[in-house]
């Protein structure tokens, strides 16, 4: 499956609320009522399902993994990502 197109949502110190389903059959991305869901095959263990997001998201968002970063939710499946993009 394609991952949307969410160039337009790459704005530099933009937020992005995602809800994240670890253990999927696939990785994906759907948008549901502003909220981003993120589908990742990744188990959640030692931080591979977070890891498995952040490359998901950058690639949908066309930017580099270490642009995004996690600044809440960690340990839980609501997270909130904040670019840091050059101005």
């Amino acid at each position: 499956m394609r991952l949307p197109d969410l160039t337009n949502l790459a704005l530099p110190g933009a937020t992005l609320t995602v809800r994240v389903t670890p253990k999927a059959s696939r990785n994906a991305i759907e948008r549901d009522d502003g909220t981003l869901r993120v589908y990742v095959t990744a188990v959640p263990e030692n931080g591979k399902a977070n890891a498995a997001v952040q490359k998901t998201l950058a690639k949908a968002l066309g930017v580099s993994k270490s642009q995004l970063v996690l600044t809440r939710g960690e340990t839980a499946r609501d997270k909130v990502f904040r670019l840091d993009l050059p101005r």
